[in-house]
């Protein structure tokens, strides 16, 4: 079963493939990255650059269910719209693909890779590069985050 973990953001969006065995728990990297927008660019553009190089990877690794971070709180107003807005464009880039979607809290992405929910975000990487068998942690955070959101579901889900 592939994978798609989701990062919302606007400015950037974190996204990290990874593969699930069909028998046991063991996960594959497959690829991870951030889809980078410019702050030169109006809203509207920058959703439509998520939407298009989102599309792209879906359409290239076709994966079987993509796991997305939803909002759980927020500091400020104009950023959760943002990030909404952006969740928005991601969800239905989704959807037209006609793929599962599964969404999660910062605090259920953390229990599930740190099985603890409050958890620091390098106590975060650092199992999502033990989980992954990797050598270095994920950089940037925003695809180390995305990766957490795929193992997060990769562990929530069954095969």
């Amino acid at each position: 079963m592939i994978v798609l973990g989701i990062d919302p953001g606007t400015a950037i969006v974190g996204f990290g493939l990874i593969e699930k065995e069909n028998r046991g728990q063991k996960l594959r990297l497959i690829k991870y990255g951030c889809i980078e927008t410019s702050a030169k660019f109006s809203t509207a553009e920058r959703l439509k650059i998520i939407h298009e190089e989102l599309s792209s990877l879906l359409k290239k690794y076709k994966p079987d269910i993509a796991a997305v971070e939803d909002i759980f709180f927020f500091k400020n107003l104009k950023t959760a719209i943002k990030i909404s807005q952006a969740r928005g464009v991601i969800l239905l880039a989704i959807a037209e693909k006609k793929i599962t979607v599964a969404e999660f809290t910062p605090l259920q992405i953390k229990q599930a890779v740190t099985c603890y929910g409050r958890a620091e975000k390098i106590q975060v990487q650092k199992m999502v590069k033990t989980l992954l068998g990797l050598n270095e942690i994920p950089k940037p955070d925003d695809a180390a985050d995305a990766l957490a959101v795929a193992i997060c579901c990769a562990h929530s889900t069954r095969s």
